[in-house]
């Protein structure tokens, strides 16, 4: 065994770990510990290499823009359960239902909303599904087109800021969260839009399949109904902005005043506020949303750990060169490197989720990435768009899990007036995965949906165009102004020059 043959042999070691199933923080912890010890035998590198790893999981603990995620995961776990939901589906439903796939179209509205407050994919498909699935099988939707609409809907909090993935990919890449925000805004307009779109395209072709609900069975109707609607987005609006635009995550907004950290826990707050104004508050509400925010914290820090150990064992074995020297060569430049890149990521959302992804694998990519000049942020929203499919591929995809077990649920308590098949589930699911491919290629090859809000980065540039401009270019008084500071700054070079002879030539005393 060679160290040349060593950083690829570690490479499927991790595959193979991450196909068996076992947790991934243990199982890349105990791989990067059997590496080392190979490593050391080897004589690749000395035992006290490894001093340095309690050094990297301090820092683990210490990152500031890591708690940001508690913060996050609480807010969302406390507006999954306030109801707001509930009433935002309902109210949307009747103002669109009597449009032919007006259903669809408030799914895929509230699903945006949901998904720019809440940001967990479980509570939002459960939610979603336990009102509305039974609403579009009374009235005669397509089964495999409201299975589908239901998961990708739940699936765009992925992507839609305040995203806990966003946060992760910003973290792994050291960017602004703000920043990464205001380029995910783009595609996340454009997913929405392409979902409509779809549902429009099948009320022309299919118009059966996506009836509209007859007037006679709305319960609200005129100023009513709109209370209704303004009731549930008002107030998630007023939330968005001020958790959003305290950290300069909204477009237009270049100075934040928050950090993540603390625009997490503000929204936190905003989530108890809102949970109090729905009349949902109470101890066991709180207790719940805490639990699930405690699991998923000491998920993310012991995957981090985990990840830390097998990165500095893989770097240590010169598996960065390894890396950089299989993806920079690659035909095609940048858009060969993302092409390869997202169908390698693609593939791994089968079996990884977010996390996993974001901690294991996007630290070998970025520096490759940043090498071929590739714009980092761009580079983190694509990865997003690409990794929200995870929850959406057939047989894996979680979201179709949860869809599976809401729907079993609903037919045993007679909600559902028949079974939903896993098959109608799968097939559903893989005309809405093709959409979302589909934007991750739109982002591939217009980097401007991404970029169109970042308007930083072009001002820098500006700044460096106007400090390099050549004297005679310069108008009026600034070029005066540049030649006068020039010969001054020459004069005094020859009266140091001076001095400096006039000293030499005199004897020492």
């Amino acid at each position: 065994m060679t160290l040349e043959n060593f950083p690829p042999l570690m490479f499927l070691g991790l595959i193979l770990i991450m196909l068996i199933g076992f947790p991934v923080a243990f199982s890349l912890a105990a791989l990067g510990l059997i590496s080392a010890l190979v490593a050391i035998y080897q004589g690749w590198f000395p035992a006290s290499f490894l001093s340095s790893l309690p050094l990297n999981v301090f820092g683990i603990l210490s990152n500031d823009l890591l708690l940001a995620i508690p913060f996050f995961t609480l807010m969302g776990t406390i507006l999954e359960k306030c109801g707001l939901a509930e009433d935002m589906l309902d109210s949307m439903g009747q103002l669109f239902g009597p449009i032919k796939g007006g259903l669809g179209y408030s799914v895929i509205i509230v699903g945006f909303i949901l998904g720019a407050i809440t940001g967990t994919v479980a509570g939002q498909v459960i939610a979603m599904a336990m009102i509305s699935l039974p609403v579009m099988m009374r009235y005669g939707y397509n089964m495999r087109y409201a299975t589908g609409v239901l998961a990708a809907s739940g699936t765009i909090t992925q992507l839609v800021p305040p995203s806990l993935v966003l946060v992760v990919l910003a973290d792994q890449l050291g960017k602004s969260v703000g920043d990464m925000y205001k380029g995910a805004w783009g595609p996340s307009i454009l997913q929405i839009l392409i979902f409509a779109i779809y549902t429009f395209v099948l009320t022309r072709l299919r118009p059966d399949d996506l009836p509209g609900i007859p007037k006679e069975s709305r319960t609200l109707n005129g100023w009513a109904l709109w209370a209704k609607c303004l009731r549930g987005i008002i107030p998630s609006a007023i939330l968005i902005f001020a958790v959003l635009g305290s950290m300069g995550g909204l477009p237009g907004l270049d100075t934040a005043i928050a950090t993540p950290t603390e625009a997490g826990a503000m929204g936190a707050v905003g989530a108890v506020i809102l949970a109090l104004l729905h009349k949902r508050l109470n101890w066991a509400l709180v207790k719940e949303a805490m639990n699930g925010t405690m699991r998923i914290t000491a998920m993310v820090v012991f995957i981090l750990i985990g990840s830390r150990m097998f990165s500095l064992v893989f770097q240590g074995v010169d598996g960065g060169k390894w890396i950089e020297h299989l993806l920079s060569n690659l035909p095609g430049g940048q858009i060969g490197f993302l092409i390869v890149v997202n169908v390698f990521v693609f593939f791994l959302a089968f079996f990884l989720d977010f996390f996993e992804i974001a901690f294991i694998i996007l630290p070998m990519l970025a520096p490759v990435a940043e090498k071929l000049g590739i714009n980092m942020i761009w580079f983190g929203v694509l990865l997003c768009v690409n990794m929200q499919t995870s929850f959406m591929h057939p047989p894996f995809g979680f979201a179709l899990f949860y869809l599976r077990g809401i729907s079993d649920t609903l037919f045993k308590n007679g909600s559902l007036p028949k079974k939903v098949e896993s098959r109608d589930i799968y097939l559903g699911a893989i005309p809405w995965v093709v959409m979302q491919l589909l934007l991750v290629v739109i982002v591939i090859f217009v980097p401007q949906t991404v970029t169109i809000f970042l308007d930083k980065e072009e001002k820098i540039d500006l700044d460096k165009v106007q400090i390099e401009m050549p004297v005679d270019a310069m108008p009026g008084n600034a070029a005066d102004d540049q030649k006068a500071m020039d010969e001054l700054f020459k004069n005094a070079a020859k009266s140091d020059a001076a001095d400096a002879a006039r000293a030499a030539s005199e004897p020492a005393k």
